[in-house]
């Protein structure tokens, strides 16, 4: 028997359940009703039309209603709304939006897929013409007309999800001045934060300006047509235009208002049929609760995908073909400028928001792998951060990369899907030949490192877990190369090559917890190895190795990775016109494939070969590489002349030797400007000299480092007694030793203390800072004060009894201020 369906909704699922139900059922009469002009459009293409990487408008409307109606027979009404639903009579009330006149429409089956509406809160002057959301074709077409009417120079996107970041690209490379505002910490919800901030990097390396944990006030709309955006921070932000994306809500006030069940958050409650409380009306889409897939619970997760195989299933049921809906995965994927970022099942918030702790109900294994074979060209490295349980069973995986980032995906998501494990995972035989993978795919790798965590083969440490080390009983050690070591290291970190590990093992205390680092974690593995089969107990891998520890001290104030190239000429021709030299040999190096420290070790190498002023255009993967080249010229007195980003690699241009360079008409000049000292004595007068020195130079926008070493450790001893359990060598030293800067004596004329007490009481007279004064003033000017952490070992001197404010460090601390300082003191 034939039936009437009415679906409310002509879009992604309202589509989708009508084009299936006319291919199972030709007898029943189908009505899908849209508010709208449109239906079927692609809404995840609108913001590449506004860029202009999707040329042709009507590339987006992939069905009219004309086609539909000739192809499915479906009566197909735009621009019609449903406003009301009489269940008792089966009956719906429609009204004509070009003329407001009224009708009903009797049905024997409702399918509700309204989808959602972007939120757009009460922020006062939010109304304004130059202030769009973006969500159908009329805002697009909006957004397009302002742009080529209005002809802005920036824009702010407030936002950082999905159509926020995709708009921001778009909008770049319209030649806009953009900025991202996102009250969260990071941009991307579903990735964990290690992940994002590989993206925050990305974007700021583009010269787009990223605001994050800050919301909008309030917009100014001022005569010109311009905004200020003023920030809850009190910062304000001058442009031209703005973009909202700062989350949706469910059109469900149909549903309300008819009483059907809904959640708290306005989704309407379905059954694993996504039949509603109504046993004559099904929902699907943005619009209703879904099964958690991976956590069984409840949830609403707005996504394309999700929505459309909803109308397959609720097109089957409708006709008899009964199927459930298991719950939405989570599965995405976008485009951030030339990144790509996915994620699929848990990330590591959700985890922990349900009380879920690391390394007893969920284990991490965070590797850098390449999207192809290494020795082929074009191989880029991906950063993959898998999920798991004790059991192995995969929870989740994210993955940051420039190719290859989808098929890795897609391969971890069908493995939960199938509630697969790791060990299935390590298991997959997947596709190979080397433009495409590897013999042991990044999936297989991620399998591998899963498995040796939960096998007790190796101890992971994350980022975030380095700052909690108690470093009096932990060595932290770096298996670099010393080159590598160059470009950056962790504080009070010790550095012994991996290939010398072996050979050096008396220099390690193996009472001590040890915590194991290179640049991406392979060669920590090794060394991790080694060291637990020789006897060391508690050795632990950084997850990710310095590659991740060193991105996550990445922002607009401290930059470390590869966005530290907006501080360098970018030059897109790659041009060398500006190069103070016209006579000088060039020579090509390429690095392509090879991983950190692989080609910075070619440019070292290369290097020797070349004369002064001789030019070295060195091409390479490793999305590293940026950064570490800019360094690296910096620390060795070579020229870096500019980079670029080609289409999969990166592309560097460096002079040999002289620090001084024109770029675009301006000379540059990069000393090593920073001050450090060895303060070795515990003498008033020279602590006071040290202290007016390191003031000084502070006081002339100097990096500063005072390193305290034996003696020098009583100037920064609290003045009243610290209660610690000390043996009794340590106690006897802390008798005979003075307690705090008060306590100093004078190097001559000390005459019992007298002679102390008499400068003071000069420097008084005088308006001279005391000693104290001036250690308040160092700390308050960013000095870094350092003591040496063996020192203190020796002199029996306890974190504890030094004051407030002081890093413990190594000798490795000191030096790498050292290696950035002109002036080095010993006092």
């Amino acid at each position: 028997m034939s039936k009437k369906i009415v679906i409310v909704g002509g879009v992604a699922g309202g589509a989708s359940t009508a084009a299936r139900l006319r291919r199972m059922d030709e007898d029943s009469e189908i009505i899908m009703i849209e508010r709208g002009e449109y239906i079927s459009f692609a809404n995840c293409g609108l913001p590449y039309y506004i860029g202009g990487t999707i040329e042709e408008r009507d590339n987006l409307l992939l069905q009219t209603p004309e086609d539909m109606n000739s192809r499915f027979n479906i009566d197909v009404r735009v621009k019609n709304e449903v406003i009301s639903i009489d269940r008792d009579k089966q009956e719906i009330t429609i009204k004509k939006l070009d003329n407001n006149q009224e009708y009903k429409e009797s049905y024997d089956v409702l399918v509700l897929s309204p989808g959602s509406t972007p939120l757009r809160p009460p922020i006062k002057g939010i109304d304004a013409e130059n202030i769009f959301s973006l969500w159908n074709i009329p805002d697009t077409d909006k957004i397009k007309s302002y742009m080529d009417t209005k002809k802005p120079k920036r824009a702010a996107v407030i936002g950082g999800g999905f159509i926020g970041l995709e708009m921001a690209e778009n909008l770049h490379d319209k030649g806009l001045e953009v900025f991202i505002i996102e009250m969260a910490d990071q941009v991307m919800a579903p990735v964990d934060y290690e992940m994002a901030q590989i993206a925050h990097n990305h974007i700021r390396s583009k010269g787009v300006k990223l605001v994050l944990e800050d919301g909008v006030k309030e917009f100014i709309n001022k005569n010109d047509g311009s905004t200020t955006v003023v920030l809850q921070s009190g910062d304000k932000i001058e442009t031209d235009m703005i973009i909202l994306s700062i989350g949706i809500r469910p059109n469900s006030e149909l549903a309300k208002t008819a009483e059907l069940e809904t959640n708290k958050r306005g989704g309407i409650i379905v059954d694993e049929y996504l039949k509603t409380s109504d046993d004559n009306i099904y929902a699907l889409g943005d619009v209703v609760e879904v099964i958690d897939f991976n956590t069984k619970s409840k949830t609403m997760v707005p996504l394309a995908g999700p929505a459309n195989k909803q109308g397959r299933i609720v097109a089957n049921n409708i006709v008899g073909r009964y199927e459930k809906y298991e719950g939405t995965q989570g599965t995405s994927i976008a485009k951030v400028f030339d990144l790509t970022i996915a994620s699929t099942g848990i990330n590591e918030k959700t985890l922990k928001k349900n009380n879920l702790k690391y390394k007893e109900d969920y284990f991490v294994a965070l590797i850098h792998s390449k999207s192809n074979a290494g020795y082929y060209p074009g191989a880029i490295p991906m950063t993959i951060k898998l999920i798991f349980d004790k059991t192995g069973k995969v929870l989740g995986s994210q993955i940051v990369g420039y190719n290859g980032v989808d098929k890795r995906i897609d391969v971890i998501a069908t493995a939960i899907r199938f509630n697969s494990t790791i060990y299935d995972l390590k298991k997959l035989e997947l596709a190979y030949a080397p433009p495409y993978s590897s013999a042991k795919d990044p999936v297989n790798m991620a399998g591998f490192t899963a498995e040796n965590i939960l096998k007790g083969d190796v101890d992971v440490i994350n980022y975030d877990e380095i700052e909690t080390l108690d470093i009096s009983n932990t060595i932290i050690l770096d298996v670099r190369e010393d080159i590598e070591r160059q470009l950056g290291f962790i504080d009070n970190s010790i550095n012994i090559p991996v290939d010398e590990l072996r050979k050096r093992l008396n220099e390690l205390d193996k009472d001590k917890t040890i915590v194991v680092y290179c640049a991406i974690g392979v060669r920590g593995y090794i060394a991790t190895r080694i060291l637990k089969q020789n006897g060391f107990k508690n050795v632990m891998n950084l997850n990710g190795g310095y590659s991740t520890f060193s991105c996550m001290d990445c922002n607009d104030d401290n930059c470390s990775t590869e966005a530290c190239s907006a501080d360098i000429n970018y030059d897109e021709a790659g041009n060398l016109e500006n190069t103070e030299d016209t006579e000088r040999k060039t020579v090509k190096l390429n690095a392509c494939g090879l991983q950190c420290p692989g080609p910075i070790m070619q440019v070292f190498n290369k290097m020797k070969e070349l004369e002064e002023g001789d030019i070295l255009e060195v091409k390479a993967t490793d999305p590293g590489f940026m950064s570490d080249i800019k360094t690296w010229a910096e620390r060795t007195g070579n020229t870096l002349i500019s980079t670029k980003k080609e289409e999969n690699s990166f592309l560097a241009i460096l002079k040999k030797g002289s620090s001084i360079v024109k770029t675009q008409n301006k000379e540059v000049i990069n000393p090593k400007e920073d001050k450090s000292m060895v303060v070795f004595s515990g003498d008033l007068d020279k602590a006071i000299a040290s202290f007016i020195i390191a003031n000084g130079a502070a006081s002339m926008g100097r990096e500063v480092t005072m390193f305290f070493t034996f003696w020098g450790l009583n100037i920064l001893r609290k003045d009243e007694k610290v209660e610690t359990d000390k043996s009794f060598m340590d106690k006897m030293f802390s008798k005979m030793m003075p307690r705090g800067s008060k306590k100093l004596g004078l190097s001559r004329m000390n005459m019992a203390g007298m002679g102390s007490k008499m400068i003071r009481k000069v420097m008084n007279d005088k308006n001279i800072d005391s000693l104290e004064e001036l250690i308040k003033k160092a700390q308050e000017n960013g000095v870094r004060i350092v003591a040496c952490a063996m020192s203190m070992d020796v002199m029996g001197i306890k974190r504890e009894e030094l004051i407030d404010g002081v890093e413990i460090g190594g000798v490795a601390n000191y030096l790498g201020a050292a290696e950035n300082s002109d002036v080095n003191l010993f006092i």
